[in-house]
């Protein structure tokens, strides 16, 4: 595809080396709706430094106002602390990683007795249908998970514990064990002042407000549409182009680069496992196949690619989508839109910090620093 210059339109495009794209604004427009989603953006406008309009990053939920620290501290403990598992050797921290941009590098999870071991060389009897997803900013969803099973993070921090292949902690022991730990008991009755009792239900609140903090709002491009333009490359810039022209933004929609979009994307099958996506949540058969839009945010990290880890490389995810946005494209727009997601949309200055130790005495498991 030809080059599209950032100050300029995008409505037209110039002719191609092997097909003529001087499409008009209407056929163009039409076009891009069989892409990942409808165009993102208005009209562009002379000179704006964005396809799309600049949209302000959202405010964090009302659930986090006045939040103690204590109660995000206690969910920051939890969610390192093994304690949780059946093994004593999984945490949250096993499957979701700062060292694996929040994620752990595997094609498919791994849950209990697999060991201390995570990251890539992490092997069990307890392989997971799905690949583990990032955490960068949950706490702006309106659903979660690859099938939009739950509805708030709360909800959401338990699942893992529950399920049978994942940590299968039972919730009862799991409260009575925290409560006898002084520690712990110290930090549930500071987290929640007005109701000082270790509960499932509080235990599901630490984690929830722990993992909203894993905010991603400080990369380029977020300064970039500040006003400072010349943190952007030409390059990088023609690739923010490019990739609203194919339509990404429909799905992938600044400036959160997600949406509440669930799509059938005819990602290929993994052998021995059989997955319906968001109809196994919602029953319905028109369902079957969906998975969620997730965030751009932190790609570069999160490799493998889609729900089941059928791609391990970025670019190799991005001819993916663009061979179903029935557009034509070439190596170029792939290059370009790649250097647009890996190096404007980075920023893991808040994600999870690994301590020390946790109340529990148990060992946190161990991650491999990661080839980031």
């Amino acid at each position: 595809m030809a080059p599209v210059a950032w100050a300029a339109p995008v409505a037209l495009a110039a002719p191609g080396s092997d097909v003529t794209r001087s499409l008009g604004a209407v056929v163009l427009l039409t076009a891009l709706a069989m892409a990942c989603g409808e165009p993102g953006g208005a009209t562009q406008v002379d000179d704006s430094p964005t396809p799309w309009p600049i949209t302000a990053f959202p405010e964090l939920p009302q659930s986090m106002a006045n939040v103690p620290e204590a109660r995000i501290e206690l969910g920051h403990m939890l969610f390192f602390d093994p304690i949780l598992s059946i093994d004593r050797e999984t945490a949250c921290v096993t499957c979701h990683s700062e060292q694996w941009g929040m994620s752990d590098a595997l094609e498919r999870s791994i849950g209990h007795s697999a060991g201390l071991l995570a990251g890539p060389g992490r092997r069990g009897p307890n392989v997971l249908p799905r690949n583990s997803p990032a955490l960068y900013n949950l706490a702006f969803r309106e659903t979660l998970l690859w099938d939009g099973e739950a509805i708030t993070l709360e909800e959401q921090a338990l699942l893992p514990l529950l399920a049978s292949d994942e940590m299968s902690v039972d919730p009862a022991t799991a409260v009575d064990e925290l409560a006898t730990i002084p520690e712990y008991a110290a930090l549930f009755a500071e987290a929640f002042p007005n109701d000082p009792s270790v509960t499932i239900e509080n235990l599901a609140a630490a984690l929830a407000a722990y993992q909203r903090t894993f905010i991603s709002d400080r990369s380029t491009y977020d300064v970039y549409v500040t006003g400072r333009t010349g943190l952007m490359t030409d390059e990088q810039i023609e690739g923010m182009f490019r990739f609203a022209e194919m339509g990404c933004d429909g799905c992938h929609t600044p400036p959160l680069f997600e949406s509440e979009t669930f799509a059938n994307r005819n990602v290929p099958d993994v052998d021995g496992v059989v997955d319906y996506g968001r109809e196994e949540h919602t029953g319905l058969e028109e369902d079957r196949g969906k998975f969620r839009a997730v965030s751009l945010r932190n790609l570069m990290s999160t490799s493998p690619y889609f729900h089941n880890g059928a791609m391990t490389r970025m670019d190799d995810a991005i001819r993916h989508e663009l061979e179903q946005s029935g557009l034509p494209f070439d190596e170029e727009d792939v290059r370009l839109i790649m250097t647009f997601i890996d190096k404007t949309l980075r920023d893991e200055t808040r994600e999870a910090v690994r301590p020390i130790s946790v109340p529990s005495g148990l060992t946190i498991p161990i991650d491999p620093p990661g080839s980031r």
